[in-house]
This record gives structure tokens, C-alpha cells and sequence, in this order.
């Protein structure tokens, strides 16, 4: 399987929650269109310092991320995002990458927003099996 990319929206989501409450002009709303690579093998959505800066996004914490080479390394975790695509969305924290690297779109959020990678288009997509509405498993509840 190649690499599959999509093309996200990320929208500061505490920007919204003002607009939501009658604070925060619409227009004012901060957010970023930009392509992701679909990556399983992480697990955040990680983001690179630009987008911190374009969004305004303050530090939450420390995130201890092992790299595809074994190194770990401390990042700042910061949010809270909206992330959009298609017509699905959720509320996430990123890790904030250094310098511009590509964003990464990693496993939680796919499974939030049930996302399927397609691996013969190499493509994400919504869940055709769920196409208009999310559909997340909560094994335990009856």
C-alpha cells in the first residue's frame, strides 16, 4: 500500500465555542485547510508549529512520542481542535511536530470520525458501511 493523504480542516475549537455563545464573530473563527497523511501508526492528530501558530493554540501538557526510529521525544500537546472531513467531525488535542512538517491524521481521530482507508484507491473515506452518521463501538454497554 502507498501513502494515502486527505485533505483536513482544523478549526480552533475554542474559537467556535465563543461564536457558538454569541462572543466571536464567524468571520473571526480560526481555522486551516490542509493535507494530512493518513497515518495508523500514530495515534494523535499531530500537527506542526505554522498551524499552532496560525490557530493560536496554547500549550495543554508534555506528550512523550516515540518516533518510526525508536527516539523519544518530548512535544507540546495543545488544543482543543475541531477536525473535519467529509461531513464528519471531532474535538481532538494534537501533538505539535517541530518546524513544518506534514501533519499526520492518526488513529483516534479516524476512529472517532469511523474513516476506512481504502488501500487499492489509497484513499480515506467515510464508512460506507456508516455513511451519514458516525457509528463508534461501545463493547460492555447493554
Amino acid at each position: 500500500m502507498g501513502l494515502v493523504n486527505a485533505e483536513i480542516e482544523l478549526i480552533r475549537a475554542n474559537d467556535l465555542a465563543l461564536f457558538q455563545e454569541g462572543y466571536l464573530e464567524e468571520s473571526k473563527i480560526r481555522r486551516v485547510t490542509t493535507n494530512a497523511l493518513v497515518d495508523t501508526g500514530a495515534y494523535m492528530l499531530c500537527i506542526n508549529q505554522e498551524i499552532q501558530s496560525q490557530l493560536k493554540l496554547g500549550k495543554i501538557d508534555d506528550y512523550t512520542a516515540t518516533l518510526a526510529d525508536g527516539t523519544m521525544v518530548t512535544l507540546d500537546r495543545v488544543g482543543p481542535i475541531r477536525l473535519v472531513f467529509s461531513n464528519r467531525s471531532t474535538v481532538c488535542d494534537a501533538v505539535v511536530l517541530p518546524g513544518n512538517v506534514e501533519v499526520l491524521l492518526g488513529a483516534i481521530p479516524m476512529e472517532a470520525m469511523d474513516l476506512v482507508i481504502l488501500p487499492l484507491e489509497q484513499k480515506l473515506v467515510v464508512n460506507p458501511k456508516h455513511p451519514y452518521t458516525p457509528v463508534v463501538s461501545l463493547k460492555g454497554l447493554k
